[in-house]
């Protein structure tokens, strides 16, 4: 039986622009700019080395997004604008404002935190930030294909629908993200709302993954049971011990997290198994017009899928693929995502198991390990093999 689809989504300082060196971003900093419209230190070509990041005045902030005129996104707790960088390689970038509260200005500070102390090719950029004013304003890469929430559920039907090389490829750099945050970074990092909409695409729909208000630094550290607010926390000096809910999103937050309050790496690794289901079956996480969850109705088939016919994988691949797809793939990352959705967080795989098995099963990624270091990907091979999609 084939599956229906739904339709688709308070720190002041001086009004001075300076380098900051994101090790050590309150106490050493660098350079002299001003507000003259020269951006020239983000084309630094040492940027991507030091992770140095421009601290704005608010009036440059203004200065970037014309007055904020054009809005380019919007959340529960943020909006986004887009902005310009006059003489610059940047071009554009996206100003992210998160709305003045004492409790909201937390999320601002902890996402700060973790953008400064993060740089992957995957994860969207830190460019700057203002925190001259209540609202707080993190200055970001722009991705100009939007999110893939947008491409794969988008009420426009202009686009051309996502291959499905290039969600393989999407499939694989989210995971290299996660492995980034889970096991490369220190503290390691659970992002904590890994969804289809914090999924940004660049110009060769590379993923670019985004909006760590909800990251926890430390994964074994025990959150607020989920009653809570979601807006309660409170800290102390050490970020494992940190207390702050994970602020999930129906169809994507793990069921056991919810249960326990638990936060660990295996709740994004959950996630990313939802992600998965919705880039095959092209199906979206919480189908808010029938009610119904996508792991409710593939879940039940996952478990045998290994023994199915052609068919009946078939009818669970997205159907405006037109057949132009990999058989074994869409069985394999079947197998896989109800691996990850398993009930037992220890027997879900970690992000490295995930590329392994990528590496060894499906062919539309496999040029993109480099062969000096296991999953890392090569810019040439990751934008010629999406560029096609554009």
């Amino acid at each position: 039986m084939a599956f229906l689809k739904c339709f688709r989504f308070k720190i002041r300082r001086r009004p001075k622009s300076v380098i900051v060196d994101h090790q050590d971003h309150d106490e050493r900093r660098t350079g002299n700019g001003t507000i003259d419209g020269n951006w020239h230190e983000l084309d630094d070509p040492k940027r991507k080395d030091s992770g140095s990041v421009r601290i704005f005045a608010w009036h440059e902030v203004e200065m970037l997004t014309m007055n904020f005129s054009k809005l380019i996104g919007s959340g529960g707790f943020s909006t986004v604008y887009l902005a310009h960088f006059p003489g610059s390689r940047v071009g554009l970038g996206a100003v992210k404002i998160h709305v003045g509260s004492e409790r909201l200005n937390q999320l601002f500070k902890l996402e700060l935190d973790i953008l400064l102390r993060i740089h992957h090719g995957n994860i969207v950029k830190l460019l700057g930030y203002c925190d001259d004013r209540d609202q707080g304003a993190l200055v970001l890469e722009y991705a100009p294909n939007g999110t893939l929430q947008e491409k794969l559920h988008g009420a426009e039907r202009e686009s051309p629908v996502l291959s499905w090389r290039s969600r393989m490829i999407i499939a694989f750099q989210l995971a290299q993200a996660l492995q980034y945050l889970h096991e490369q970074c220190t503290p390691q990092i659970v992002h904590g709302d890994i969804k289809a909409s914090n999924i940004l695409l660049d110009e060769h729909l590379n993923c670019k993954l985004c909006d760590f208000g909800s990251a926890k630094m430390g994964f074994s550290a025990m959150v607020l049971p989920p009653s809570s607010s979601p807006y309660s926390s409170s800290s102390t000096s050490s970020p494992m011990r940190r207390k702050q809910v994970m602020l999930g999103s129906p169809g994507y937050t793990d069921p056991l997290y919810l249960k326990t309050g638990i936060a660990s790496k295996k709740n994004d690794v959950y996630s990313f198994g939802v992600i998965l289901l919705e880039l095959v079956t092209g199906m979206e996480a919480f189908c808010s017009e029938r009610g119904e969850f996508l792991t409710s109705v593939v879940r039940p088939r996952l478990s045998e899928v290994r023994a199915l016919g052609a068919t009946k994988v078939a009818e669970m691949v997205d159907p405006r693929l037109a057949g132009d797809y990999d058989l074994e793939e869409a069985r394999s990352i079947l197998s896989l995502a109800n691996l990850c959705l398993g009930q037992s967080p220890i027997l879900r795989p970690s992000a490295t198991s995930i590329l392994q098995t990528a590496k060894e099963n499906i062919s539309s990624v496999s040029c993109l390990f480099s062969p000096e270091k296991f999953g890392s990907v090569t810019k040439s091979a990751a934008s010629g093999l999406s560029h096609h999609d554009r």
